[in-house]
């Protein structure tokens, strides 16, 4: 097994997750198999209870592990399905060594960070990289490893120490690092600075870890002197030192690195030249300008209560975009706080109020993502209920789904009350219920998580069709509550449809109304199973309603026109039933930075 080790110096939110997903494209290219480990040293056992504004979205895997959106990251690339074991944490490792020692595993010995977390830490590299995640038999021949954080804080030195250790344990020729730096232009001088990145290189060396690769971010390539300079302070190669500048698309930065020879730095580091072959980028190549070239919008109002930070909703952001490609469309994602669209606003900043209503009346199609708790969720189902009275393409995920039922309560079946016990626990009719296998005393991996089976009660609907008539599909969840199972039969007969069902069908999993143009909602999340070239069903439906072109996928039962390198196209890439889904970080100019002013971020996506 060999290790690439990538790691970041200066500050944060440099791109590290989108730098370790592109090395892993390109090893990929080369014909080699690839696996991915993602190190938070926060303390949490997992991600599944953190906010969306402290870390970004939670991610959830087909095994229902809840991680760091990284993980999305690494499946989207490279299109592999992860285990919740791929990401480490703090908070795991002590764990586990702390269970060990209740067991009496060290009886007799004095448990310390060096050497019984430093040896918990590679000992969990080692068995995790060996679990192959591209659906074939026996282990990869590469584990990507990205440790989060920047070098020099304080709760990633026992991670460090360990990575230090492990590159002795796997021997050379097995083990190359990457490290991602900071070389900043200053506006006074308009000049590239390496000290930044001479001090984060020294810093990392004192640690015991010497980088072979280094992986410069900057507004524009390195000049040769600069990269002369850092070649001479740091002591790598010139040839080893490439340049992450800024670019229009992220699907840019695995070519960034094929043109720069990257590769052959990784695989000469390795080991690994006489192995692998040239690397074969065309069809991503040909994506990647197909994205650049798209002029043609389509607006998407995105109805939410964490639009301050586009992190908190990544994959759905990649999912418009993967299914907006297969449209040949532009995406504009307009947001929309949810909370401004109430009567409240209205009184309290009726400029605000104007400005929300004015961005959903003026999309293409409404978007209700999942959340949690009653903040904005009256702004939600305002948007449900104008959706589905002006003909507007609809889809609400999970609580989105939940509220355009309960919208349709209200407006459809008279029931003024109706409401989830979410949000109103004494509710007298109660459309959205407590699962009865939740927890109300532990928050953490309680939920109804990971892939579990949808069955098609009705197949003569959109959502089959898009699914490519299949009788059932494989998508992920993370949920506590569920449509309330007795009110089903007084809903369908006031017009909605429940066609998916889990295999027992008391348990709701999509519901459309058969009389809109595309009002669908779905109790599971697609967004995290959409890839590059694999959009999601239901994200294509949409995007396709949106513009036009929904009965030209459905009569091809979801089938997605192939862009060949000519950039016509031929054939058809079937959107399978059981589908296979980067990272945004808001920084100003960055390599995925997020632009509010809609003039793009870094992702082919236009955010207003």
């Amino acid at each position: 097994m060999k290790y690439v080790l990538v790691t970041g110096g200066v500050v944060s939110g440099l791109g590290k997750g989108v730098t370790a997903s592109s090395i892993g494209v390109l090893l990929l290219a080369c014909g080699l198999r690839v696996t991915s480990i993602k190190i938070d040293p926060y303390l949490n056992t997992d991600a599944g209870t953190m906010s969306p504004f402290e870390h970004g979205e939670v991610f959830v895997l087909d095994d229902g592990g809840e991680v760091d959106l990284d993980l999305g990251n690494y499946e989207r690339f490279l299109d592999t399905k992860l285990t919740r074991d791929n990401n480490i944490t703090t908070g795991k490792i002590y764990q586990s060594v702390i269970d060990k020692e209740r067991r009496g595993d060290y009886l007799g010995k004095t448990v310390q960070v060096v050497p019984h977390i430093t040896d918990a830490i590679q000992d969990w590299i080692e068995r995790v990289a060996k679990i192959p995640v591209d659906g074939k038999e026996g282990p990869a021949d590469v584990c990507v490893i990205e440790l989060g954080g920047t070098i020099g804080d304080i709760e990633s030195m026992p991670f460090i120490e360990a990575l230090g250790q492990f590159s002795y344990r796997v021997g050379p020729g097995n083990f190359c690092l990457i490290h991602v730096s900071l070389v900043p232009v200053l506006n006074v001088v308009g000049e590239q600075k390496t000290k930044p990145t001479q001090h984060s290189v020294r810093g990392l060396r004192g640690l015991g870890l010497t980088p072979n690769i280094l992986a410069c971010r900057s507004t524009k390539a390195l000049d040769d002197n600069v990269k002369e300079k850092l070649c001479q302070f740091c002591h790598v190669p010139a040839e080893n030192i490439v340049t992450l500048y800024d670019v229009p698309n992220i699907w840019h930065i695995p070519l960034l690195l094929r043109d720069q020879k990257a590769h052959e730095a990784i695989l000469k580091g390795l080991n690994l030249l006489g192995v692998a072959k040239e690397p074969d980028l065309e069809e991503w190549t040909t994506r990647t300008d197909l994205c650049d070239m798209l002029h043609e919008p389509v607006r998407i109002a995105m109805v939410g209560k964490y639009t301050g930070l586009s992190d908190s909703y990544l994959s759905v952001l990649k999912a418009l975009l993967h299914a907006s490609v297969a449209c040949h469309r532009k995406l504009i994602v307009d947001w929309v706080p949810a909370g401004d669209l109430e009567d409240v606003t209205a009184n309290e900043a009726p400029d605000v109020f104007k400005a929300a209503w004015d961005l959903l009346k003026g999309a293409d199609g409404v978007l209700v993502p999942g959340g949690f708790g009653d903040r904005g969720v009256q702004g939600k189902i305002l948007a449900a209920k104008y959706a589905r009275e002006k003909n507007i393409p609809f889809l609400g995920i999970c609580l989105g789904m939940q509220i355009a039922v309960i919208e349709y309560a209200r407006s459809v079946l008279g029931l003024a009350d109706a409401n989830s016990r979410e949000f109103d626990p004494e509710t007298k009719t109660p459309c959205v219920v407590f699962m009865p296998e939740g927890s109300k005393t532990h928050m953490g991996g309680t939920m109804r998580l990971g892939s579990r089976r949808t069955y098609f009660r009705v197949t003569d609907c959109k959502s089959a069709k898009l699914y490519g008539n299949a009788s059932f599909v494989d998508e992920r969840h993370r949920h506590r509550y569920e449509v309330n199972p007795d009110m089903i039969s007084q809903l369908e007969d006031a017009g909605l449809s429940f066609v998916g069902r889990d295999k027992t069908g008391h348990r709701m999993e999509i519901v459309e109304l058969p009389s809109h143009h595309f009002f669908v909602g779905v109790q599971f999340h697609p967004e995290f199973k959409s890839r590059p070239g694999k959009p999601s069903a239901m994200f294509l439906g949409l995007l396709a309603a949106a513009s036009g072109q929904l009965e030209k996928f459905m009569q091809n039962n979801g089938q997605v026109s192939k862009v060949m390198s000519n950039g016509t196209s031929n054939g058809y890439s079937v959107v399978k039933a059981v589908q296979n889904g980067s990272r945004i970080k808001s920084s100003n100019g960055a390599l995925n930075g997020v632009y509010s002013n809609g003039n793009g971020n870094g992702n082919g996506v236009h955010l207003h």
